[in-house]
């Protein structure tokens, strides 16, 4: 086991967040190979639902995206590609996700990331007073305003939810 860093590392992700004057609250936790929202939300003791993955998909044409749903739920990705006008949509495999993203899966925040992609976001998220949201590393997650995606990364609403 690793130790839990005392202080909030330094990522493309928190430089973003600087950069953009958002506010932020710093979370470190014990991070679990393949625990995902579950382990998160219990080291951080907070609802799995106001925990939010960030998840990068590419549509038929092999373009990525970003999703952002809440930990305890799917994302049909058929709706997702009808809500968005595409023809499909689906995850990336793991090593084309760190590619776009700059991030290793299990770490990947949607700020600060390698490339630019569209941002699409569950609409259920704005109704949270507060979300977790990755903060660029792995056990490392951090507290924003749900608005404040909305405003830096020109997220669009979506309806995708399962």
């Amino acid at each position: 086991m690793s130790k839990i860093e005392k202080h909030a590392p330094e990522t493309p992700a928190t430089r973003f967040l600087r950069q953009h004057g958002i506010a932020h609250s710093d979370h470190l936790y014990e991070y679990e190979e393949h625990g995902g929202t579950e382990v998160s939300s219990r080291e951080l003791n907070v609802s799995e639902h106001a925990v939010i993955k960030t998840l990068i998909m590419e549509d038929e044409n092999g373009q990525p995206l970003v999703m952002l749903m809440h930990g305890d739920h799917k994302v049909s990705t058929k709706e997702l590609a009808r809500q968005t006008g595409h023809k499909r949509i689906e995850p990336c495999k793991p090593e084309v996700a760190n590619r776009h993203s700059g991030f290793l899966i299990g770490g990947t925040s949607p700020f600060g990331t390698r490339k630019k992609m569209p941002v699409y976001m569950e609409k259920s998220i704005l109704d949270l007073p507060l979300i977790y949201i990755n903060g660029g590393k792995r056990g490392y997650l951090v507290g924003i305003h749900p608005h404040d995606l909305i405003r830096v990364l020109q997220a669009q609403l979506v309806q995708v939810a399962n």
